[in-house]
């Protein structure tokens, strides 16, 4: 099997769809390093501790570019998480780093898609894949808009360009 053919059986299926789309390809990069609090009693990654460090780079990769989270919740617009796939590959245990990577895949009306990697500090190891689907969420009203604001639109693209640079 090509190895272009194995990575695409270890990627979700957006993931892969949005592989060919994306040129150059842009992950946005956050190092993690295992603490005993993200363990089980056997010393291995618990799962969910995985769902944490993507938000984290998620927010990071936003920071990164001049957007603080905050600030767009502050414009009235909340992003909660409604949709997640994950991909176990492989455990990660205890005093390990890992890089998690992630890249804003696509925005269509109200929904913006996120893609996870995490993988090895060498880059040989992969441990987990995975995406992310927010809304936005209109604060006051506690509703899924039926559109974005501009200004969150704004933002967005500013988002889209940057990593696409």
């Amino acid at each position: 099997m090509s190895e272009e053919k194995q990575n695409n059986h270890q990627l979700p299926t957006s993931a892969i769809a949005n592989q060919s789309s994306r040129t150059p390809e842009y992950w946005f990069e956050y190092p993690v390093r295992v603490q005993p609090h993200h363990t089980d009693y056997l010393g291995v990654v618990w799962h969910g501790t995985y769902i944490a460090w993507m938000e984290e780079a998620r927010v990071e990769c936003l920071r990164s570019i001049g957007i603080d989270y905050a600030d767009l919740v502050a414009l009235g617009c909340d992003l909660p998480v409604v949709e997640l796939s994950l991909r176990y590959h492989r455990s990660i245990q205890l005093g390990m780093v890992a890089i998690v990577k992630t890249r804003m895949a696509e925005v269509t009306g109200v929904r913006i898609n996120w893609d996870y990697v995490i993988e090895s500090l060498d880059r040989q190891e992969l441990y987990v894949t995975g995406t992310v689907t927010l809304v936005a969420l209109d604060r006051e009203r506690g509703k899924v808009m039926r559109h974005l604001p501009a200004n969150v639109k704004d933002a967005l693209a500013k988002i889209s360009t940057s990593l696409n640079k």
